[in-house]
């Protein structure tokens, strides 16, 4: 898999003037939490953003500078990349930003130095890669099963890409498989091409922790920052009706991802989340160097043996983040101040700059 020459990157970090970085993003996702935080550690901001869909961002006061455009894949055109060097600009992915881009386009034809490591972010994507990474952190992750005709228990089943829980059906059966699958093509939800990437995995039932972890390249420290759990449609709707009513109901529960909400974990786990997190850190480092860089999430379930199983990994600042655009208990206890994870990015980007080793977390 190619990327951009990180030396191309270097030579373009190089002409910036190094005492008027802006930080800059996509209108979309966590950009609010990421200028605001980037504002907090006095950062020039600025913000890519549709036209129509930038006063958000007047209203909050987190931009400095905005860049409309017609839609948001025109982030990767040329005229735009320009703009973005010109305010010597280091651009914080997340996940409207690889979705609309594209993550072809963001891997070869992106020229604008970014936080993070641009070359883990098709891990998350592809669901082959993504396990691969999981597997090798030795962390326990449900079981895979490879068609649809070895489907002996209840499975989730996923599609490549961020899609927010869109299109993940439940099924116990090979007929059932089918039906569903039949059912979201006519909705348009998914494609023929998805269905023969589709993953299909055992149904870990547990309580459900996002867990926001960090990874400082300069300090070589995993730090967990905060943890969410998420409203899912119509998931959460249907398990508020009464158990007797539910079948009469007749719905397909879906799990499309509507909001967040804060939470905090047993402290008896967190022994379990650091290990967890450690140990993704070290594989990332041998299997896509340099490795996890700046923010990642592991969504996990707990489950009654107190056992943590993580069945999704996103390689870039997680969209629970959110729930703490001021801090969470855990970045608190960290830092003792208000810490959310827009501004945990903003503060390695002001050391790096410091010690001069912007390099190291930039590609």
């Amino acid at each position: 898999m190619s990327v951009v020459d990180k030396q191309k990157i270097i030579d373009i970090l190089d002409k910036y003037d190094k005492s008027d970085i802006t930080i800059a993003t996509l209108g979309s996702h966590t950009s609010l939490h990421i200028l605001k935080g980037a504002k907090e550690e006095g950062f020039r901001t600025a913000v890519v953003c549709e036209k129509g869909r930038e006063v958000p961002y007047q209203r909050f006061g987190v931009a400095d500078e905005f860049i409309l455009v017609d839609k948001f894949s025109d982030i990767v055109n040329e005229d735009i990349q320009q703009k973005l060097r010109d305010l010597n600009s280091i651009i914080v992915p997340h996940g409207s930003f690889i979705a609309y881009a594209g993550l072809d386009r963001v891997e070869n034809d992106f020229y604008v130095p970014m936080f993070g490591n641009r070359s883990i972010l098709r891990w998350e994507a592809e669901r082959d890669l993504e396990r691969k990474l999981l597997s090798e952190s030795n962390i326990r992750i449900p079981k895979k099963f490879e068609s649809s005709a070895e489907i002996d228990r209840t499975v989730m089943v996923k599609f490549p890409g961020a899609r927010g829980g869109k299109g993940y059906f439940v099924a116990s059966s090979p007929e059932e498989f089918d039906k569903k699958i039949a059912a979201m093509i006519d909705r348009e939800w998914i494609t023929d091409e998805d269905v023969e990437k589709a993953h299909i995995e055992e149904y870990v039932l547990g309580c459900n922790y996002c867990i926001h972890f960090f990874y400082s390249a300069l300090n070589d420290e995993v730090e967990v920052l905060g943890m969410d759990s998420r409203y899912e449609s119509q998931i959460d709707g249907l398990v508020r009706v009464p158990a007797k009513d539910q079948l009469d109901i007749g719905a397909d529960p879906s799990y499309v991802i509507t909001g967040n909400h804060p939470v905090v974990m047993r402290e008896s786990l967190l022994p379990q989340v650091f290990d967890i997190g450690d140990n993704l850190v070290k594989a990332a480092k041998e299997l896509v160097k340099p490795g996890m860089n700046g923010p990642f999430c592991l969504q996990t379930l707990c489950n009654d043996n107190l056992e943590i199983v993580v069945f999704e990994m996103s390689a870039r600042i997680d969209g629970g983040t959110n729930t703490f655009m001021n801090s969470s208990p855990y970045s608190y206890i960290m830092f003792g101040e208000m810490m959310s994870m827009g501004r945990r990015v903003a503060r390695e980007i002001k050391y790096a700059l410091k010690e001069d080793k912007l390099e190291v977390i930039i590609t």
